[in-house]
């Protein structure tokens, strides 16, 4: 079956790719031009990928909790 009809992408050379080492659509698209174009494949190939197929990085330091968006500032009085 196609997944990219763009590029005449099958399902078989994604799998293939994925077993490659292709963990992202990105790394797909690098590798067989699939959703480079219209993008309409590149949740198809999200899906074939599925989540957590490749290793996350772990953080530095295991202690130190995730970084967070700084609060935002307080309000100074507006000049009268």
């Amino acid at each position: 079956m196609y997944v990219c009809s763009c590029f005449g992408v099958t399902e078989q050379q994604v799998k293939d790719h994925a077993a490659a080492g292709a963990c992202t659509p990105r790394q797909i698209a690098s590798a067989c031009k699939a959703g480079t174009d219209c993008g309409g494949c590149v949740r198809t190939i999200q899906a074939m990928l599925g989540r957590g197929a490749c290793p996350r990085r772990d953080p530095l330091d295991r202690e130190q909790p995730p970084a967070t968006a700084p609060a935002p500032a307080e309000r100074l009085p507006e000049a009268a």
